[in-house]
């Protein structure tokens, strides 16, 4: 996108072209208007669309231009959160409550893309979170005993299970989530918009909101060559906001993160790595995560920025780390390579905020943007129809608060990453 391979590497080389669409260039009226062509906005958009609303949806660049284009493609359950610490932090009545939307997150994801067939490359295999260590394993059975209290389907897995799985003897232990699995995120945020689209939604491309305000008992919202008057307005920019709607920009910490994906891999290769097709993450934390393509190539990413030499420092890293975890694959080089920023909130946990009477957001998905986007889109259409309350939805409301010294705390963690991954994994 934007000419720059380094935005959406494999995934746009990959995915099913998107649906046509064009910028708002005419004034429209609508029952609601959605700012932002991610997960959130183009679930929301369907999900609207489908109860007869009339839905203009309006993204400043194209379909999958943010996180939901970039990142490696896990469809997981919950938050990075330890379970209870998450109860902790959204309180028991809503912690509880957003553990089980966000549970069942990746069977409404699978749903969706049966129901509307969407081609994306879906494996319904699980994920493995891998253990580094004595440390590492103890923390996935604090990871287990929490969930499996809630009566999820997970289990921990000992060194022997897990090197059958992924085809390395490097971890201790990992935890297998069967709720879990993986897709090609583009495909699927493409997926989401033609199905929205085919259920009645205006979808409109190259249209950045330079105004949004209230007139009357409306919102008006303003693009360069085009205008929306709605009953309400859907804010779904999450770490990418801008202009008016910067504020879900500036209320979390952006943490960079980069994919590599090898050549496709032989057929024996590929009977060793990751067999089952899961997806893996682990325990470090600067975390690695890794998983196959439909392809037969291995996606491999971890945090960092591709830029300002950091492209050469992560991908000398990511080849000597894979070659420790895969010494097979020694010599096998990156046919891709492209970043993206995770919006990270203070506590770990997504926020739920209103920009004005039926005017809402939730962002701050914390590097779990598929089935949390997916949910909360269509928690926020259901608020439109009223058929849920605010003091219904899986979060409390919250403010709008910019993070202190946020700038200085991004260059922090992209020039951390540089040095950790500049020394590490060497042998």
């Amino acid at each position: 996108m934007l000419n720059d391979p380094r935005t959406h590497g494999l995934w746009e080389a990959s995915a099913p072209p998107a649906p046509v669409t064009s910028s708002l260039a005419e004034a429209v009226e609508a029952d609601v208007v959605i700012v932002g062509g991610g997960y959130t906005g183009l679930s929301c958009a369907l999900h609207l669309s489908e109860a007869g609303k009339s839905v203009v949806l309006l993204e400043a660049h194209e379909f999958g231009f943010g996180g939901a284009g970039r990142n490696v493609g896990l469809i997981n359950a919950g938050l990075w959160l330890m379970p209870d610490d998450v109860s902790a932090a959204a309180g028991e009545l809503y912690g509880e409550r957003l553990l089980a939307a966000l549970g069942d997150g990746p069977a409404l994801v699978m749903s969706l893309i049966e129901r509307h067939r969407i081609d994306c490359e879906l494996e319904r295999n699980g994920t493995l979170h891998c253990a580094v260590g004595a440390a590492g394993l103890e923390e996935l059975r604090r990871r287990e005993a929490q969930w499996l209290k809630r009566g999820a389907p997970v289990s921990l897995l000992d060194a022997r299970d897990t090197a059958e799985r992924v085809g390395t003897r490097a971890y201790a232990g990992a935890l297998l989530d069967r709720r879990a699995g993986t897709l090609q995120p583009l495909a699927y945020a493409r997926g989401l918009a033609r199905a929205a689209g085919a259920a009645g939604a205006r979808l409109c491309t190259s249209s950045p909101v330079v105004l949004a305000e209230r007139a009357g008992v409306r919102w008006d919202v303003r693009t360069p060559e085009g205008r929306v008057g709605a009953q309400w307005l859907v804010v779904a920019t999450d770490a990418y906001g801008q202009g008016p709607f910067q504020g879900t920009r500036e209320a979390q910490v952006r943490l960079p993160y980069f994919n590599l994906a090898t050549q496709p891999l032989d057929a024996a290769l590929l009977d060793a790595i990751l067999p089952g097709k899961e997806g893996v993450w682990d325990t470090k934390t600067i975390l690695s995560s890794f998983r196959p393509d439909h392809a037969g190539r291995l996606v491999f990413g971890s945090v960092g920025a591709l830029r300002h030499g950091g492209a050469a420092i992560h991908k000398g890293w990511a080849q000597r780390a894979l070659t420790r975890l895969f010494p097979q694959l020694a010599g096998i080089g990156f046919e891709h390579e492209w970043y993206g920023q995770i919006g990270m909130t203070s506590d770990a946990v997504p926020r739920f905020h209103a920009f004005g009477p039926r005017a809402v957001a939730v962002f701050g998905y914390n590097g779990r943007g598929i089935s949390p986007g997916t949910v909360f889109g269509r928690e926020l259409a259901l608020l439109v129809l009223g058929e849920k309350s605010p003091e219904d939805l899986p979060l409390p409301m919250s403010g709008m608060n910019p993070v202190p010294l946020r700038r200085v705390r991004e260059i922090y963690y992209e020039a951390g990453a540089q040095i950790a991954h500049l020394a590490g994994d060497r042998f």
